[in-house]
């Protein structure tokens, strides 16, 4: 196992072995309410700062409140998002000081990202490549935002006609210099394989980012399965480079709501991850388990 690897280890909580015992400790503090979790289901757009920057995000208030099949939750901003993307690129965040730091070409994928790049967009200084998924409901909004707070926006085969309307000015643009793409994923219905990468030269991902995707039981077995084969890519890259590559880490960001599906998702992501969480005092106030939120990150247990 890289070196890296073994400080950030050493820097967590001690790993996971018990997920009632886990859902009991966080689940035994005050946590305050937080409702659903939407900043503001009613509103179309939202002006936000993320890293000192005005960020602005268009989401579907309509699309919300519709029935539509397969779910609708990922077409409005919820409050862990700008929080966790705020932290993601502090100078104290300890998964940059000893993974995503190591390497000027780390390949980053989320999952779930519903109509927000703003993970992405605090990400792209740091990475070289991150691929947003969600289903494809999402993608017209996610591209929009994506154009709105930087001057270039990728969709996999399908442009963003509306890019070109509105440039936005130098001071409200976010500078990046990633590659930036949205790929349609569905846990359910999609196969995992390399083209999730959207390279010719990258076969697999250094970190899995899912934020805020535990919410509901059906959901539990498909997310951890594609968390699960997205991994699994590393490994295969791996033995095809004839190299020994970092496991790929799968960052989970969630807000504490239902301690049953909570446990639930546990003891699934447990029966392929060795599982740690990020330590509270590592986290900014407002992200920790207190504030009702947790990180945690799991390795697939044969990738070292």
């Amino acid at each position: 196992m890289a070196d890296p690897l073994l400080e950030l280890i050493s820097r967590l909580e001690d790993e996971i072995q018990d997920p009632d015992e886990e859902t009991f400790l966080l689940y035994s503090n005050d946590i305050p309410s937080q409702g659903l979790g939407f900043i503001d289901s009613h509103a179309s757009v939202l002006d936000l700062q993320l890293n000192g920057r005005n960020i602005t995000i268009h989401q579907s208030p309509g699309v919300l409140a519709s029935s539509r099949k397969g779910g609708t939750t990922g077409s409005v901003l919820w409050k862990i998002t700008p929080l966790f993307a705020e932290w993601l690129s502090s100078p104290s965040n300890i998964l940059l000081n000893t993974i995503l730091a190591t390497s000027s070409s780390s390949s980053i994928i989320e999952l779930g990202c519903g109509i927000s790049p703003l993970n992405a967009l605090s990400l792209s200084p740091k990475v070289s490549r991150y691929i947003l998924t969600d289903q494809p409901y999402v993608q017209k909004l996610v591209l929009q935002n994506l154009a709105e707070n930087k001057l270039t926006a990728r969709g996999g085969s399908k442009s963003n006609k509306k890019a070109g309307n509105k440039s936005p000015s130098p001071s409200s643009s976010y500078s990046t210099t990633a590659d930036i793409h949205f790929q349609v994923l569905d846990w359910e219905t999609s196969q995992v394989t390399p083209s999730l990468t959207n390279s010719s030269s990258v076969s697999s991902f250094d970190a899995i980012i899912a934020c805020d995707c535990v919410f509901n039981y059906a959901l539990i077995q498909p997310f951890v399965q594609t968390c699960a084969d997205i991994c699994k890519l590393r490994q295969s890259d791996g033995l095809l480079e004839g190299d020994e590559l970092s496991p790929c880490l799968c960052i989970v960001a969630q807000q504490l709501r239902n301690d049953d599906v909570f446990n639930s998702w546990l003891v699934a992501f447990k029966e392929h991850f060795r599982v740690w969480r990020i330590p509270g005092e590592m986290m900014p106030a407002a992200l920790r388990p207190e504030a009702g939120f947790v990180v945690h990150i799991g390795i697939l247990k044969d990738s070292f």
